[in-house]
């Protein structure tokens, strides 16, 4: 069996998001079930600008064979503006608006799209729905495709544009319940071959440091977030509702801001931003968090909050977060906010009351074990990929008889 990969970027320094969701995937499909992975995907590693990082061309990252292009280009100026008409109605916007507003967004990658339109592969998995490699390649695909399309709640999900991306899967393969429910909501997708698999998660691997002297921030206690630091994840907000929080409530505690900085924050005695880290220090900052912070309200799965409870960490989420808040309501491992007040609530709770850490922590981290280990969940996959290669298959014949 071989399963070829379309996502904008790959590689071991992309921290969460449905690009890391594909990377972790194609890896336990090569090593766990012995099939062959491919990915197409650009040089890109900041998924801002696209600019070209990786060196273009063919290589192997862990078993799975890598084919890499350049960007023509990336997000353009023009992008600003027509995103600020265009998402405050975006049902309003035509369809040429909205295949513009994909254009100016970018990555525009052709060749990645005919590279990958000529893979010899059973299935093609694509990952996320949002971006020009899905929306170019999905509706030439001449292979049975899955889309996991990594939807939260946002507006491009109304855009005219995606109707076509969404019509053209041969199946689903949501995170969640709610992530399922909000793509049959906007889209006619529910009579087609789909599953809600989730996410396997990693098990840890901490170097054994301590994150306070990682992160610099001596022996005070911190709260975590971890993740890409940008407005559309929720980390100005989360920085303006901590430094109101030191106003409200001096003491040693610090946030610490572990991904890529894409958002102006200002600076705070008490706030680190840490950009990128290793996968080791990312262990291990979050091992010593007295609580990971996850503010955004656009989430598919939320790896993160997993990683969190794996290593024992207590959870804090935005309420308007429907995937996240539907985590901590099952597993009971997390509280939740949708305010300043109640963020001040949720931190003095955790804060003052270990005893409260460590339950919720525990019931984290069953809750991780039991559904999200990468040995059940890799079986899961193996059936539904390969029910939707026997269908494709089968379509095919049909097709060739007639």
């Amino acid at each position: 069996m071989k399963v070829a990969f379309v996502t904008p970027r790959y590689g071991t320094e992309v921290i969460g998001g449905a690009e890391s969701a594909a990377r972790m995937l194609a890896e336990r499909l090569v090593h766990d079930l012995s099939w062959e992975a491919e990915v197409f995907s650009t040089c890109a590693l900041d998924y801002v600008s696209w600019d070209d990082h990786f060196v273009p061309g063919t290589s192997d990252l862990n078993g799975v064979r890598v084919h890499r292009f350049r960007t023509r280009s990336g997000r353009r100026p023009e992008y600003y503006a027509l995103d600020a008409r265009v998402k405050g109605s975006p049902r309003s916007a035509t369809l040429d608006e909205a295949r513009e507003w994909v254009e100016l967004q970018g990555p525009i990658c052709p060749d990645l799209v005919d590279a990958a339109l000529e893979s010899a592969c059973d299935v093609m998995s694509f990952y996320p729905y949002l971006y020009y490699p899905t929306v170019a390649t999905i509706p030439l695909a001449r292979r049975p495709s899955v889309l996991h399309p990594a939807a939260h709640d946002e507006p491009a999900m109304y855009l005219k544009v995606f109707s076509e991306t969404f019509a053209s899967a041969d199946a689903f393969a949501y995170h969640t319940v709610s992530e399922r429910r909000l793509v049959q909501k906007i889209h006619p997708v529910a009579e087609v071959p789909q599953a809600v698999l989730g996410l396997g998660v990693a098990e840890p691997c901490p170097a054994g440091r301590s994150g306070a002297e990682i992160s610099g921030v001596g022996d005070r206690p911190y709260l975590c977030s971890l993740g890409r630091v940008d407005d559309h994840k929720g980390s100005t907000m989360l920085a303006a509702f901590f430094r109101e929080y030191k106003k409200r409530r001096p003491g040693p505690l610090a946030l610490v801001m572990v991904g890529s900085v894409a958002a102006s924050i200002p600076e705070h005695p008490d706030i680190v931003l840490t950009g990128g880290v290793s996968e080791e220090d990312k262990w291990d900052i979050l091992a010593g968090a007295s609580a990971l912070v996850s503010p955004s309200a656009y989430e598919s799965f939320s790896l993160v909050i997993m990683e969190a409870w794996l290593q024992s960490v207590p959870v804090i989420v935005n309420e308007t977060c429907a995937v996240t808040v539907e985590h901590c309501e099952r597993s009971g491992g997390g509280i939740s906010f949708g305010s300043y007040y109640s963020f001040e609530a949720c931190v003095d709770t955790l804060m003052s009351k270990p005893h409260a850490r460590e339950v919720l922590a525990a019931s984290g981290k069953r809750y991780v074990e039991s559904n999200y280990s990468w040995p059940a969940l890799v079986r899961k996959f193996e059936s539904f990929y390969t029910g939707v290669a026997a269908r494709g298959r089968k379509s095919v014949a049909g097709r060739n008889r007639g």
